[in-house]
């Protein structure tokens, strides 16, 4: 453990945390100090045990072991109460906040303020302004929470912290739901806390961001604290070894073989449902060990497109074949019977059962195989030595199979949905955003998975708000726009990433090299 502060500036020092869950070490004597003014990344793969250590440090959660200091005085929080009353707040990755009442009310919620039940509402509002220029966080106090952008509602966030006068805030994957202008204003307003002698803890699994705006770093990996380092002293390269315990293999991707089979064909499918109109169609073919990437802004047909080839949706195409065979009138589960698989852009929503364990979530897609099946009986043995190797196979972290999923971090939880889609040798995967929110260890092995079942000859549908991703893994580009495909380019080291940003703005190319569908 290395640490390279001076003693005379810590304002927090946390030693020798433990915790377990389900007889698993969460935190294991994990080390963390942080400077007055300072900004600390805490960084580390999903589940390195980050989120939990913040938890203990909020009162959320009580440790099994280990001492917290604050200002050089020892300290228990054994609510959240407390160590907001020692001006330490938490913005959580998942907002806290009350959608039916407004920004004001939000910030004050809880608290007793002058004239309290009566609460001076014009004194709250003229305050919230003065922290808002202070440091720079624009918020209307009279704006309903509702109606509020995720980036809207983080700064309402970060502002109750600031009403309450908080000398530590502890933020929470702050920029997973951020567009890069967003985190660029976010940046903006930590180092202006950070200049007004606040500090800031940064939970992060990002290693460019952590580079970009923390003083100091801390590094965990299995539950343990691994280094601090001054940022100084260390770059991307071994900042990534320390978090993964290797140095990060470079995905690479085999040259494309010229001459391949036909395998997937979408002619006209019409993303808006139950409508006829051609005006707005999509269609493109994707051969057998090629991979095809979606580029565009979100919200321009992607999640549609997706649902509508997996049947979900039932929307018009004047074709879709797999492989020679019709899926048009193929239910859900022919479709994925005839080798279609999905993963899908939120996890938690549509590809797990969160409070079931490995073999209820197996079961979404096996549920009917004969495999695992005696006499129309499931055969649990069989269907638990499956999962068991499956675990082995894709390194997914468990202390337990009947363990609920919802208590795997984010990459596992990924991880799960992989082993469970791509085990059968799929002849099509549709994958939706299928790094969002991993870490970099994680996401190569995602990338890794993708590229092996290119070489097998799967066909794939890579669908990703990360430009940088499709033109790591893809062979060919289409870019989509308001439910249309504005043109398709094959990826080369010469691509025109301008281009592609125009045709995400909508305009059209008629060029040699770009493929249009929309005659």
């Amino acid at each position: 453990m290395t640490v390279k502060v001076e003693e005379k500036m810590i304002l927090l020092s946390m030693e020798n945390i433990q915790k377990k869950f389900f007889g698993k070490y969460a935190n294991k004597n994990v080390h963390l100090q942080v400077e007055k003014g300072k900004i600390l990344a805490l960084l580390g793969e999903n589940g390195a045990g980050k989120t939990t250590l913040m938890n203990i440090l909020y009162g959320l959660y009580q440790p099994d072991g280990g001492k917290i200091f604050w200002h050089g005085e020892e300290v228990k929080f054994e609510s959240p109460k407390d160590a907001i009353e020692r001006k330490i707040g938490m913005v959580h990755q998942h907002f806290m906040l009350v959608p039916t009442l407004n920004v004001s009310q939000n910030i004050t919620l809880g608290l007793k303020e002058t004239g309290y039940p009566l609460t001076d509402r014009k004194a709250v509002n003229r305050k919230i302004k003065s922290l808002s220029d202070q440091y720079g966080l624009i918020v209307d106090p009279e704006a309903m929470v509702s109606d509020l952008s995720v980036g809207e509602q983080q700064r309402v966030e970060i502002m109750k912290l600031l009403y309450r006068d908080a000398e530590l805030l502890i933020l929470d994957e702050p920029t997973a739901v951020l567009t890069r202008q967003e985190t660029i204003g976010l940046f903006e307003v930590l180092k202006r806390l950070s200049q007004d002698g606040r500090s800031v803890i940064l939970i992060t699994h990002k290693i460019p961001e952590v580079m970009e705006i923390a003083d100091m770093v801390t590094v965990m990996r299995d539950a343990e604290s691994i280094i601090t380092v001054p940022i100084t002293e260390v770059d991307e390269a071994s900042l990534a070894e320390y978090m993964i315990g290797r140095p990060l293999n470079i995905v690479e991707i085999p040259p494309r073989i010229e001459k391949r089979n036909q395998g997937f064909i979408l002619r006209n499918l019409n993303l808006e449902e139950k409508s006829q109109t051609k005006s707005a169609t999509v269609s493109f073919e994707i051969e057998a060990g090629e991979i095809l990437g979606i580029a565009g802004v979100e919200g321009n047909g992607q999640k549609e497109l997706a649902e509508s080839i997996l049947g979900i949706r039932h929307n018009v195409a004047e074709e879709m074949q797999l492989f020679g065979k019709d899926l048009r009138n193929h239910s859900v589960s022919d479709r994925r019977d005839a080798g279609i698989a999905y993963i899908s852009d939120d996890r938690h929503r549509d590809g797990l059962l969160l409070d079931a364990g490995f073999m209820d979530n197996m079961l979404l897609k096996f549920h009917k195989d004969r495999r695992y099946q005696n006499k129309g009986i499931l055969n649990k043995k069989k269907l638990n030595d499956f999962i068991n190797r499956q675990i082995k196979a894709y390194k997914i972290k468990v202390s337990s199979p009947s363990l609920p999923v919802r208590f795997l971090s984010g990459g596992n939880q990924q991880k799960l949905i992989l082993s469970r889609e791509l085990c059968d040798e799929p002849k099509l995967i549709v994958a939706c955003q299928p790094t969002r929110g991993l870490d970099i260890g994680a996401t190569e092995f995602v990338r890794e998975q993708l590229l092996m079942h290119r070489s097998k000859g799967a066909c794939i549908l890579l669908i990703s708000a990360d430009l940088e991703e499709i033109l790591s893994l893809s062979d060919r580009i289409a870019v989509l726009y308001k439910g249309r495909i504005m043109g398709i380019l094959n990826n080369s080291k010469n691509i025109d990433i301008t281009r592609i940003g125009l045709m995400m703005a909508g305009r059209n190319f008629n060029l040699n090299e770009v493929e249009i569908h929309e005659k």
